[in-house]
């Protein structure tokens, strides 16, 4: 696990180290100060530490061991609210639709498509000055 910043808690899950950096980077230069970045390589690890207190979760949906489901499904036993919780994936966006739309997470991001990404942009804003 590895925590910067202060402010509201963001907790990044995936497997991938590149990943995480990536999204830490992109998270502490986009909005300084207001969140605590919180990333996770080992989804088991991940859910020992997720709680109501969780501002925004970026979960991936492929993993060894737990996938984002199951990780999705404990982090909303432990009390994290799924409108805060974004499924990211290399997925197309359609089979990401099909296997999440019935969770009530607040977005499904396919990881490389650039018009999924303004748009996740978009979403990462509002959400956190909220």
């Amino acid at each position: 696990m590895d925590v910067v910043g202060q402010g509201r808690r963001v907790v990044v899950v995936d497997d991938s180290m590149l990943q995480c950096v990536l999204w830490r980077r992109m998270l502490e230069s986009r909005y300084p100060n207001r969140a605590v970045v919180e990333t996770y390589t080992d989804p088991v690890e991940a859910v020992g530490v997720l709680g109501p207190d969780i501002h925004l979760m970026l979960l991936d949906w492929e993993m060894p061991v737990m996938d984002g489901m199951e990780v999705f499904e404990a982090a909303v036993e432990a009390g994290v609210n799924p409108k805060r919780i974004i499924i990211s994936s290399s997925h197309p966006a359609k089979r990401l639709h099909e296997a999440f739309d019935c969770t009530a997470c607040l977005a499904v991001i396919e990881k490389v498509e650039p018009q999924q990404q303004a748009a996740f942009m978009m979403i990462l804003d509002s959400i956190m000055k909220r």
